[in-house]
């Protein structure tokens, strides 16, 4: 890293940390209020701080609860989206037989994985989702796809291409 780069980076560093020292009770007491639980909002908190961090920089905040807002309320969807999984990943299991049911370990490892299978779909254009979805939750051949998206089919190939291959940057190497 060159000097200069250091010194960039150093100031990032000193930026974020004024801004966690002026504002970190204020953002735990917003999450708090939103969540209803001092756990999850020391989390959610933690995370926004880590977020902005390892961003590239701190643009000039004028509002600077404005910006810890707006990052939080992205790490907020993300937090309900992984809730909504997990609940809906457990009600699913609890309606297999015990007999068929995975160990407590399985059970982490099929979770972690569906988060990072969601994770890969949210970082995917909203039309390639949706046809990755249409087709490998729905069961929908391309052509009907593509009628339902008001796309060609040759649009709705390459949409599945890129969905796969995607996909495959969850594969171990």
């Amino acid at each position: 890293m060159s000097d200069l780069q250091s010194a960039v980076y150093q100031h990032h560093v000193r930026s974020v940390e004024a801004l966690y020292i002026g504002h970190q009770g204020w953002l735990y007491g917003w999450l708090q209020r939103k969540l209803g639980n001092r756990v999850d909002a020391a989390d959610l908190m933690h995370d926004t701080f880590t977020r902005i961090l390892a961003g590239k920089s701190l643009p000039d905040l004028a509002e600077p609860r404005a910006y810890l807002t707006c990052v939080a309320k992205g790490i907020l969807v993300n937090w309900y989206q992984r809730q909504a999984l997990e609940r809906a990943y457990l009600s699913a299991l609890a309606q297999m037989p015990e007999s068929l049911a995975p160990s407590p370990e399985q059970r982490f490892l099929i979770l972690e994985t569906l988060h990072e299978v969601d994770a890969m779909l949210d970082s995917l254009p909203i039309l390639v989702k949706r046809a990755f979805l249409l087709s490998q939750i729905g069961g929908m051949k391309y052509h009907d796809i593509a009628a339902k998206l008001d796309v060609s089919l040759i649009t709705v190939k390459r949409y599945m291409k890129q969905a796969f291959v995607q996909c495959l940057t969850l594969m171990p190497a």
